[in-house]
């Protein structure tokens, strides 16, 4: 349970740091941070919960279904 509380988490980070990004653009204010800033941080985000999966994926914790149908 506590694996889908984490990977839920990381993943409402990755869309939350989208829409910052997505509001930066809009403003096009010059005191504002980089739109790049967020989008790294998406990006960093995004590929911490690939790692997850895959480290969760190589030690079992979780398994795929053999089949998709």
């Amino acid at each position: 349970m506590w694996i889908k509380i984490i990977l839920v988490t990381l993943l409402a980070i990755v869309v939350f740091s989208l829409f910052q990004a997505l509001i930066v653009m809009l403003k096009n204010d010059e005191a504002a941070p980089k739109m790049s800033k967020f989008l790294g941080r998406r990006l960093i985000f995004s590929a911490v919960v690939i790692l997850f999966l895959i480290i969760l994926l190589l030690t079992g914790v979780i398994t795929p279904h053999p089949r998709p149908y």
